[in-house]
C-alpha cells in the first residue's frame, strides 16, 4: 500500500504543496495546497480553468484537473516546509492530449511497447540579471571571452553554490557548474536519466534557479537571447537509447561506435529537423540565436544548417562519443516535456524508417558552412518554424491532438509579435 501524501508531509515537515503543470508555452501553472487537503487533491486533482493558461481550450469548457504524480514529489531545498508535484492535466475523466507531459508519457509508452527506453540528459543555460532584467547582474563580468571565467563565476558563488547544493540534496548527481560564454551567463549539469525524468527535473530546475535568484535579488533567465551581442542560451540534449541495461546506440564496430540503429534514430532527427525546431525554438526570440551573425566571442555556438559530425560543436549534432549523440538545437525556452517527446517522436520515425542521416561532415560550420550546399537550412523564423510543423506528416502523426492545438496558439502569438511596431522600423522606414 502506497503512502499517503498527508503521512508524508507530516513526515517531512511538509505544510503546503505546489500542485504544478506546464502549459504549452511552457509556463508552470499551480495551486498551492495545505497538506490537509492533499489526499483529496492526490485522487481527484486540483482545479484549473484551462482557458486562463496556454492550452487550447475555452472559458466554455469544463474544469480541468491537474492530477499529481507523487513519485515527483521534491521538498523545497530553500523553503522546506513547501513540497513542489509534477501533475498531469485531466477533463471529462482522461487525460488532455494536448497537455505537455501527457504527450510525453504517451510517446514513452509507445516506446516502452517496443521495449526501448529514451535516456537524456539536459544542459541548461541561463543568465544571472539584475532584478529588473535589463542588464548582467555582474559589472566586472566584462571579459570578450569570459567562457569559464574562474573570477565571474566565484563572484556569483552564493547562487550556484546554492542551486548545486539543492541538487545534491536531491539525488541528482549534479558534476560540473561553469561560466559560459557569454557575460552573466552559467550552465550547471546534472546526471542524464529517463526522459520523463529528466524533463520533471528540468522544469524544476527553471523553477528553482528562478527562485534563488530572486532570493539573492537578481533575476534569472533561460531566454535564448536576451542580448544581441552575447551568446545566446542553449538547451542541449545528450540523447541515448536503451533496451533494459543495454545501450542500444552503441556498438564498437559502428562509425565513431554508435550502432547502426543509432543513426536511424539520428537520421529521423535530421529528417524532422525544420519541423522540430517550431518545438525546440519555440518563441519569436529563438531565432536571434539559431541565425545569430558572430558575437563578441568569437562565436554563437548554435547551428544553422541541419548536418551532423563527431566531436564538432559547429554543427546541429555532433557524437561526442560512443553511445549518444548531443542536439544542439533547443534553447532555453524549449518546453522540457515537449523537448523530450518532439525528440523522442522523430527518433521512433526514424527506426520504423531506417533513415539515413547521409554523410557525416568534419568541417567548421561557420567558417565552410557556405560549401556545403546540400544541407537544409533551419527556419529563418518562428513562422518558418510553424509552417514546417505543419507540413510534418511525421510530427502530426506521432504527436496527435498537440500539434493542431499547438499552431494554433503559436500563430496567435506570431500574429501579436507582427501587429507591434519597432523602433528599427521608425529608424529605418519613417522617411521612406
Amino acid at each position: 500500500m502506497s503512502t499517503k501524501l498527508s503521512d508524508t508531509a507530516r513526515e517531512k515537515g511538509i505544510k503546503y504543496f505546489l500542485i504544478s503543470y506546464a502549459d504549452l508555452f511552457g509556463v508552470q501553472r499551480a495551486k498551492l495546497v495545505p497538506a490537509a487537503a492533499i489526499d483529496g487533491m492526490a485522487k481527484n486533482g486540483a482545479g484549473f480553468a484551462g482557458f486562463a493558461t496556454w492550452l487550447d481550450m475555452t472559458p466554455a469548457d469544463p474544469d480541468l484537473f491537474a492530477v499529481p504524480d507523487p513519485d515527483t514529489l521534491i521538498q523545497l531545498p530553500w523553503r522546506r516546509e513547501v513540497g513542489w508535484l509534477a501533475a498531469d492535466p485531466w477533463m471529462n475523466g482522461k487525460p488532455v492530449a494536448h497537455a505537455p507531459r501527457n504527450v510525453l508519457k504517451r510517446k514513452i509508452a509507445e516506446a516502452a511497447g517496443a521495449g526501448l527506453t529514451m535516456k537524456t540528459g539536459v544542459e541548461c543555460e541561463f543568465f544571472l540579471l539584475t532584478e529588473d532584467g535589463r542588464e548582467v547582474c555582474d559589472t566586472a563580468d566584462r571579459q570578450t571571452k569570459p567562457c569559464y571565467d574562474q573570477q565571474a563565476l566565484m563572484r556569483r558563488y552564493d547562487v550556484i553554490s546554492e542551486l548545486c547544493d539543492a541538487m545534491l540534496e536531491l539525488g541528482w548527481q549534479p558534476y560540473q557548474n561553469d561560466h559560459e560564454d557569454a557575460n552573466g551567463q552559467f550552465e550547471m549539469n546534472w546526471q542524464f536519466d529517463e526522459a520523463l525524468v529528466t524533463a520533471d527535473r528540468h522544469a524544476f530546475f527553471k523553477y528553482m534557479a528562478r527562485s534563488i535568484a530572486e532570493k539573492h535579488g537578481l533575476r534569472a533567465t533561460f531566454m535564448p537571447k536576451p542580448f544581441i551581442s552575447l551568446t545566446g542560451s542553449g538547451c542541449h540534449v545528450h540523447v541515448s537509447l536503451w533496451k533494459g541495461e543495454r545501450n542500444l546506440f552503441e556498438d564498437e564496430g559502428g562509425e565513431l561506435g554508435v550502432s547502426e540503429l543509432g543513426y536511424h534514430f539520428l537520421g529521423g532527427v535530421i529528417n524532422s529537423a525544420d519541423a522540430l525546431a517550431a518545438i525546440l525554438n519555440p518563441s519569436v526570440n529563438s531565432y536571434k540565436r539559431i541565425n545569430a551573425p558572430r558575437t563578441i566571442s568569437g562565436a554563437t555556438w548554435a547551428p544553422n544548417s541541419v548536418t551532423y559530425t563527431g566531436n564538432n560543436r559547429t554543427h546541429l549534432i555532433r557524437i561526442p562519443e560512443a553511445g549518444r549523440f548531443e542536439l544542439r538545437l533547443a534553447d532555453g525556452a524549449a518546453n522540457p516535456y515537449l523537448l523530450q517527446a518532439a525528440v523522442l517522436s522523430a527518433g521512433l520515425d526514424g527506426l520504423s524508417n531506417k533513415r539515413d542521416p547521409g554523410k557525416r561532415l568534419d568541417i567548421n560550420m561557420y567558417t565552410e558552412g557556405h560549401t556545403v550546399t546540400s544541407a537544409k537550412r533551419l527556419p529563418m523564423n518562428l513562422l518558418d518554424a510553424l509552417r514546417a510543423l505543419e507540413h510534418s506528416s511525421v510530427l502530426r502523426d506521432h504527436l496527435g491532438e498537440f500539434v493542431p492545438a499547438y499552431l494554433k496558439l503559436k500563430h496567435e502569438e506570431w500574429n501579436d509579435y507582427a501587429r507591434h511596431l519597432t523602433q528599427w522600423e521608425r529608424d529605418n522606414t519613417l522617411d521612406c
